[in-house]
């Protein structure tokens, strides 16, 4: 019998959904800046605000996306992402309310 681990599709799986999650915060920012293109100062920075949140968390994900190599945050990717995704669920948010005002 053997004590090795026999991590089978798991790390295939976690890079997947890694890169699921860094193309859905791209699909969120760009439609962000397409909402924020109207010309108002207001949007600008929103959309600026979120084109940033989106810059950071490609930094966190790439790395766990794509293979190669461990993020470099010690160990504090997945709260960094929930903070950042936390930011654009608000960022969002403003962007709508600007945009019925």
């Amino acid at each position: 019998m053997s004590t090795g681990r026999d991590p089978g599709l798991q790390p295939e799986r976690t890079r997947l959904a890694w890169r699921r999650t860094l193309l859905t915060v791209t699909v969120v920012t760009a439609l962000a800046v397409r909402l924020a293109s109207t010309g108002d100062p207001a949007g600008a920075v929103l959309a600026g605000g979120t084109v940033l949140v989106w810059g950071a968390l490609l930094v966190l994900c790439w790395p766990r996306g794509t293979g190669t190599g461990p993020a470099r945050t010690g160990g504090r990717t997945l709260p960094l992402v929930t903070a950042g995704t936390v930011v654009l669920a608000l960022l969002g948010v403003l962007l709508v309310l600007r945009g019925l005002w």
